[in-house]
């Protein structure tokens, strides 16, 4: 027994749990520091194993139809003027038009895949690392009330709405603040999906958190396209294995790995009515834009 009451081999295996996570994560942000540059309308994706470039031209649009009910007050959206006062961006439900009212084969809207880091890293248990209420949409569960919720259904608190992720995503931006990425919407609801799967009891209700960390992947044939709408499509993965570092030299970074991912049961996918508008490029890596 050592002077500070532990045995050895447990002082060293948890010694080596801490030091595995700090090495891991520094090695996540060095790989960042060498991405491509990028303007302050643009972020990094993936596609085909590639890394890519988006170019955002113009905002979001969450769209909500006449017969829809978003904020579940009982009162039908043409009926009811204060729905749309606040975007509501939500997980679990699927549109019938795109946001430029078209439809079927008539509709050029392609999906984005929005991975989702659920895991926890260190299995963290402080309410306290969730993303802050700075700054927040008024509404919007955040701060520890944000972390003991998460904790509670997810038993520690996800990579993907923690204030400072032990993991790299290409949203947020550097220079941005958590729950924030540049032309997106600031919080999603996650209501009906968290029902659909089954982490919370029917009816559903809004469940507003803020805009989690993430990381993006689209279609091969997307990888080089010009701008247009693109269908929010988030990704829960839930192993850390499949999560791609920076550089994307593993993980998920192709349509057919998530796909895999799905299959082994290590990443579940939603629908949603959350729109970007944006141009994608294969990157470089000389910095320049």
């Amino acid at each position: 027994m050592s002077r500070l009451g532990w045995k050895p081999k447990i002082a060293m295996s948890y010694f080596s749990v801490v030091l595995g996570i700090c090495l891991s994560s520094m090695l996540a942000f060095s790989q960042a520091d060498e991405l491509p540059s990028l303007k302050p309308n643009q972020t990094l994706g993936f596609g085909d194993n590639q890394l890519l470039r988006f170019t955002y031209k113009q905002s979001f649009d969450c769209v909500d139809q006449p017969h829809d009910d978003l904020n579940f007050n009982g009162v039908l959206a043409q009926s009811d003027p204060g729905e749309f006062q606040i975007p509501i961006c939500q997980v679990g439900i699927q549109p019938t038009i795109d946001p430029t009212g078209l439809h079927g084969a008539n509709d050029p809207t392609e999906p984005l895949y929005v991975l989702v880091p659920m895991f926890s890293v260190d299995n963290d248990q402080n309410p306290n690392d969730a993303i802050s209420c700075n700054h927040v949409v008024p509404g919007t569960t955040c701060g520890p009330a944000l972390g003991s919720t998460l904790i509670k259904l997810f038993g520690a608190l996800p990579e993907a709405f923690k204030a400072k992720p032990l993991v790299y995503t290409q949203c947020p931006d550097p220079n941005l603040p958590p729950g924030t990425c540049t032309m997106h919407a600031s919080r999603v609801d996650l209501g009906p999906v968290l029902v659909k799967l089954g982490y919370l009891p029917p009816p559903p209700a809004n469940v507003f958190v803020p805009t989690p960390n993430h990381s993006h992947i689209v279609l091969n044939q997307d990888v080089n396209i010009r701008a247009i709408w693109w269908q929010v499509i988030p990704v829960l993965v839930l192993d850390r294995g499949d999560w791609p570092p920076a550089d994307g030299s593993s993980g998920i970074t192709s349509f057919a790995r998530m796909k895999e991912a799905e299959e082994d049961g290590k990443a579940i996918q939603a629908p949603s009515n959350f729109y970007l508008f944006f141009s994608s490029k294969e990157a470089d890596h000389d910095h320049s834009h």
